[in-house]
């Protein structure tokens, strides 16, 4: 699938603890612009949308993790480095077992390899700091 190109289904899980959302760092090299987002992926065919997103935080930082409650979905239509895309994307809340809890993780997707980590959410609402899709403060 071509994500710039067809509508594309992800997934993505809001893991909170203490105030604090895990999200994955990015950097849109066109707009100079650094920004965060909840750690997931797309959903292949014939695989379910909780399936996906165990796979994807696996894949990522080498993690399980517990996929609670279905929290909504959204339409994204974007711009990243310069291309337009669109999305649906399905939202879960999810859980980290203690023992695979770190500070930091290193992401290991499609783009290379950047940093995850838990940031305060006050800082995304008071827009101290940059975090896609927008619609996903519905579920905040």
């Amino acid at each position: 699938m071509n994500k710039f190109k067809e509508i594309r289904p992800i997934v993505l899980g809001l893991a909170i603890e203490n105030g604090k959302l895990l999200v994955s760092e990015g950097f849109d090299y066109i707009k100079k612009q650094t920004f965060y987002r909840c750690l997931g992926g797309g959903i292949e065919f014939l695989e379910k949308s909780t399936d996906a997103l165990k796979r994807e935080f696996k894949e990522e930082i080498g993690t399980d993790i517990i996929v609670k409650d279905f929290l909504g979905i959204s339409e994204n239509i974007f711009t990243y480095q310069g291309k337009i895309a669109h999305e649906l994307v399905l939202y879960y809340s999810v859980s980290l077992s203690d023992k695979d809890y770190k500070d930091e993780y290193t992401v290991k997707d499609d783009n290379g390899e950047s940093k995850a980590l838990w940031i305060n959410i006050n800082d995304f609402k008071n827009g101290n700091k940059i975090l896609y899709p927008e619609e996903i403060f519905r579920f905040l």
